[in-house]
């Protein structure tokens, strides 16, 4: 009890007040270090120990290493900022040769994966079929007989589906029904070989798309060969999702659909944001399903996913999408919106399209067109359209 008491005593004794402020704070660094190293030695421990398992790992992680870190941050020891000197003057001196380094590494990986963008239907095929993999993993379960074939059944079905609204699409927006194949444009002269082959190809995408539609009407009736085919509704809609945003068929049907609702702040621009839309949406829902992967020990699918879906993908929306919808929109950024007041007092049309302005971007001579009208018009030239006088900007 004695050597307790004296213990306290000393502890409770002002002795670290009357030391140099530059020595107190120095022992209370090396204390906080100590005690860092304390409180992280569970985490060096070989094989599971005690504090690891079940739930606890999360709460002594949420509950330490905040405290750690904003402790070291305010009691940093000498040696701390020695070392950080150190490293800011040999990063200094290596940054580039190392950079160059790095960037004659990846070089020829660069190349290949650009080629491996180009290639649109190999890159999307493969998007699609590593999504799916990583789907059968996170939604279906890591075993049992049904998890070998969710994906290839799904991905085979979505692709019937495709095709079909492919062919429906083509059959919309074909306009010329016509049979034969005249010798020239402007000639009534029939060219039998074109003819015969444009009949035969047609009468082939008919047949195909009945026997596809037939087919896929006996499976899902007879269910013939779908015992071990049990997506979740979950799995159907996170796959049918991605699929729709990757699709190529669906990617161009989406900028027609959603410039039907006249969305003013697109300004017309709907095939350009669409595919930067769907695209940060694929790489979104790739980096929230690739988390679980771990849980499963799913490491090597986990990084695939990360570089095939989320780095490739990423790459393609910045290169291809991204820079080409910040160059157009630069172009209309030059003129200014025109205010609700002035379209209102206004009541005119658009010069251009004839149609009535809801928003307009105001020339410098103050003419008012609708975005993508002006900006088709300076495709041409970089005249106004109705006082054909240069555009100059203060």
């Amino acid at each position: 009890m004695g050597m307790i008491t004296r213990v306290r005593g000393r502890v409770r004794s002002d002795s670290l007040s009357k030391l140099d402020p530059r020595v107190k704070e120095e022992k209370i660094a090396k204390t906080v270090c100590l005690l860092s190293i304390v409180l992280l030695l569970p985490y060096c421990g070989r094989g599971p120990a005690p504090l690891l398992l079940g739930g606890w790992l999360a709460a002594y992680s949420c509950l330490v290493i905040p405290i750690l870190i904003s402790a070291n941050y305010k009691y940093p020891v000498k040696v701390y900022s020695r070392i950080l000197n150190h490293a800011k003057v040999l990063s200094r001196r290596m940054y580039r040769p190392v950079l160059a380094f790095l960037s004659w590494v990846y070089t020829p990986l660069n190349r290949c994966e650009t080629v491996f963008i180009q290639m649109t239907n190999l890159s999307t095929m493969a998007n699609q079929l590593v999504f799916f993999i990583m789907c059968d993993r996170v939604l279906v379960g890591p075993w049992g007989p049904q998890q070998r074939v969710t994906c290839l059944y799904s991905l085979m079905f979505y692709n019937v589906i495709a095709y079909c609204v492919s062919y429906i699409k083509e059959l919309i927006e074909k306009e010329n029904w016509s049979p034969y194949v005249n010798m020239t444009h402007h000639s009534d002269l029939k060219h039998l070989a074109m003819s015969t082959t444009k009949i035969v190809l047609e009468w082939t995408k008919a047949v195909t798309f009945i026997i596809t539609v037939i087919f896929m009407l006996l499976v899902f009736g007879l269910e013939q060969g779908l015992e071990q085919y049990q997506p979740t509704s979950l799995y159907q809609i996170v796959t049918w999702s991605y699929y729709m945003a990757t699709e190529k068929v669906f990617v161009e049907i989406f900028p027609t659909f959603l410039s039907l609702f006249h969305l003013e702040v697109f300004e017309s621009l709907e095939s350009l944001y669409v595919p930067v839309l769907l695209k940060a949406f694929t790489v979104t829902l790739s980096m929230i399903f690739v988390f679980p992967l771990a849980f499963y020990s799913q490491y090597k699918l986990a990084l695939l996913v990360f570089y095939v879906n989320i780095l490739l993908r990423g790459k393609d929306a910045w290169k291809n999408s991204w820079k080409q919808l910040r160059t157009e929109c630069a172009v209309l950024e030059q003129f200014r919106r025109a205010c609700t007041d002035e379209i209102n007092s206004l009541e005119d049309v658009c010069a251009v399209c004839l149609s009535v302005m809801k928003s307009a971007r105001v020339t410098p001579c103050q003419h008012f067109f609708h975005g993508d009208c002006l900006r088709q018009c300076l495709k041409a030239s970089n005249k106004c359209p109705i006082c054909v006088r240069q555009f100059k900007f203060d």
